[in-house]
């Protein structure tokens, strides 16, 4: 069976405006030129993969079912631009609230579940973050290459 390559994207920072603990659709500003990458990603076969920390769940900030229905309404928006992500994943944990885990970032427990579910081949894969914690998550799950979002989308 074949392995496929990925483009891993933090959600909050990256795909959208982080607007600190984004979880109702008019929290949510999709940064500019987002869809144009993720068609492209598309073009050259890469699975789109959402890897993001959700602290504002541990925090009781909002809840699983907000964060689902937001994911839901944003995943529908990626489809309407002809770029729909194959999957997400989340950790809805913070240390000092409900201790450690294996899947909060930088941890790479959540890439690699993804790794493993979608059998994707993490050195042709590229993930997108932006923070230093993102890049230490892709890097300890083997991911071949590693940017830091500040504005300007990676060629590929």
């Amino acid at each position: 069976m074949r392995k496929h390559k990925a483009l891993f994207l933090d959600r909050d920072g990256v795909i959208n405006i982080d607007t600190t603990h984004a979880y109702r659709r008019e929290d949510i500003i999709f940064t500019d030129g987002l869809f144009d990458v993720c068609r492209r990603a598309h073009a050259h076969d890469y699975k789109i993969i959402v890897v993001t920390n959700q602290a504002g769940i541990a925090r009781g900030l909002y809840d699983e079912t907000q964060f689902y229905a937001l994911m839901r309404w944003m995943g529908e928006r990626f489809m309407q631009e002809g770029c729909a992500w194959t999957d997400y994943y989340f950790c809805p944990h913070h240390p000092d609230i409900t201790g450690p885990c294996d899947c909060r970032k930088p941890k790479p427990g959540m890439i690699l579940r993804a790794i493993a579910d979608w059998n994707i081949d993490p050195s042709a894969s590229l993930l997108i973050g932006d923070n230093q914690t993102d890049l230490e998550a892709g890097k300890a799950a083997g991911v071949g290459r590693l940017e830091l979002f500040k504005g300007q989308w990676p060629r590929f």
